[in-house]
């Protein structure tokens, strides 16, 4: 199962949640060593540099895997979530609070759901120093087990507040974080509409392998460096251990309308893994307008993301519907050398959810390689899911060649957190997955095992098709048979919106995969939906 349950979706959402609070905020002058905020404690400086990093994962993983001591276990496993909830991080205790940099960054306490003590560092011209836990960082209840703790409990994760530095308008720092990395090697940020919603992780190990249990690297080591000129970035480094690799990270996050994450790795394999993948991430697909008939809830729909977009190395722009299978559902898009993929959340308008969560606001990324990545597939796996607590979809990058013990790989990619993708396809995008029975109900009765589907375009391409012209739909299937075929305008009288309607009969009980296009004069004028039919049972 592709869910660690060291990071529960909902109330990692409910404690990352940004607020509206607006301020005013003077320029703070920089020193050459940062200013240190009220109780925060640093260790003695030591050498830093990313190549150093990369040396520390390569000897790491030429000695046996040593998981992080976890002291006064039995106290941690004390700090559910309720009592997490009530232990906040003091604002004016945060990292380069008073510079350098515009963003400060505050830290988590350890609790139940994420007890191994993570190691964090401040970094400056090239030294670092160890910042030190102690609970007088923290707010928290007099009667919080989190005072059964030591000074050894070390912090759970970080996150990088709004910028100081902003103006009237701006949203609070003290109270707004915009990028935050908490439990295994995952982290995530807010995008445009500033709400937080999935998540990426910095290595995936056997997502979905039979046999195997799937392992959760893990970040044990956070170095954090400012911007040393008010730009609007921060690095933060790290280093991931786990069984079967140890690896060094370098994320460069901007913060602007939207945000963008460079990053930068070396993994070194300790052994052999089966399926090792890339620039994971890890989404929440519970139900939406395109098969609802299985759920009974008042709300239209739920999910954070509610597809997989594809853009190949050919130059092809898929679409992918997301579900919640009856059963764990893996698929494999084999590519070479892609130019992205990313789960997306396309559908906008707040009517689709009527939640006050604001699942319309939720982030969509992508993942633009800056290397070329050779050959190897994107993966999506879907999981089962009662509740939408889970995260349940994961897509990531599977290289084909073998992750071998004693091999070193090293990748470049881009991550964009934001409402819409980087890369607007010049074709009309799938905008809505319909279904329901085949036939006509003005000419019953419905035929047996039929499904009809509609599946909506919108897009510059359509809307510049002569007066009167009229896209072909392009179908094709791995099995089955297509009726009732035809396109037509939605009638909304919004130029370049169409949709194309067919009915489905498919041949057996194997799963079938489905393929549409729109062209027009020969020429494509919509990206490629994919659909996998899992046939009725006899």
């Amino acid at each position: 199962m592709s869910h660690d349950p060291s990071l529960p979706r909902r109330h990692f959402m409910t404690a990352l949640a940004a607020g509206a609070v607006m301020a005013t905020f003077s320029r703070t002058s920089w020193g050459a060593e940062a200013a240190l905020a009220p109780g925060l404690e640093l260790g003695p400086e030591q050498p830093f540099s990313y190549d150093a990093l990369c040396d520390q994962a390569r000897a790491m993983a030429r000695q046996p895997f040593a998981a992080v001591p976890v002291s006064h276990r039995e106290v941690v496993e004390q700090i559910d979530w309720e009592a997490h909830s009530q232990i906040h991080f003091k604002p004016e205790a945060s990292l380069f609070a008073d510079g350098p940099g515009p963003f400060p960054v505050a830290f988590f306490h350890p609790g139940k759901f994420f007890p191994a003590p993570v190691r964090m560092y401040q970094v400056e011209n090239g030294r670092a120093r160890e910042v030190h836990y102690d609970q007088r960082l923290f707010d928290m209840p007099a009667n919080s087990p989190a005072h059964g703790l030591g000074p050894d409990a070390g912090f759970a994760g970080l996150r990088i507040q709004e910028s100081r530095l902003a103006g009237p308008g701006h949203p609070d720092w003290r109270h707004n974080d915009w990028a935050a990395f908490l439990g295994a090697s995952y982290f995530r940020a807010i995008g445009d509409q500033y709400q937080y919603g999935l998540s990426a992780r910095g290595l995936a190990i056997d997502v979905a392998v039979p046999g195997l249990k799937e392992e959760f690297p893990a970040f044990t080591r956070f170095y954090i460096e400012p911007a040393a000129d008010d730009a609007n970035r921060i690095t933060v480094y790290a280093l991931l251990d786990s069984p079967s690799a140890a690896g060094a990270y370098r994320f460069v996050l901007t913060r602007g309308t939207n945000v963008v994450m460079e990053v930068q790795a070396q993994v070194n394999l300790r052994r052999d893994v089966a399926q090792l993948g890339l620039a994971p991430a890890t989404s929440m697909f519970l139900f939406s307008k395109t098969a609802k008939k299985t759920r009974y809830d008042w709300r239209p729909e739920v999910h954070d993301s509610d597809g997989l977009a594809l853009w190949t190395g050919s130059g092809e722009h898929l679409w992918r519907p997301l579900e919640d299978p009856p059963h764990h559902r893996l698929s494999l898009f084999a590519d070479r050398d892609p130019r992205g993929f990313g789960l997306m959340q396309r559908e906008r308008h707040f009517d689709a959810y009527l939640d006050a969560v604001h699942y319309e606001r939720r982030p969509s990324l992508w993942v633009e390689p800056l290397d070329a990545w050779g050959e190897g597939s994107v993966l999506l796996w879907e999981i089962a899911s009662p509740e939408e607590t889970i995260d349940n979809v994961v897509a990531l990058w599977v290289p084909k060649a073998p992750a071998l013990a004693g091999s070193e790989l090293h990748l470049r990619y881009r991550l964009y957190w934001q409402a819409e993708e980087p890369f607007p396809t010049p074709y009309a995008r799938c905008s809505a997955t319909l279904r329901g029975r085949g036939g006509q109900p003005e000419h019953p009765p419905r035929p047996a095992g039929v499904e009809k589907f509609v599946v909506v375009f919108e897009g510059p391409s359509l809307a510049a098709l002569p007066p009167g012209a009229v896209p072909e739909a392009v179908l094709s299937a791995t099995h089955g048979t297509f009726s009732s075929v035809f396109t037509e305008a939605v009638p909304d009288g919004q130029p370049g919106h169409w949709r194309a309607q067919f009915d489905y009969k498919p041949e057996g009980t194997d799963t079938a995969e489905l393929r549409l296009f729109l062209r027009h004069a020969g020429q494509s004028l919509s990206e490629t939906w994919l659909f996998q039919f899992q046939p009725d049972p006899a």
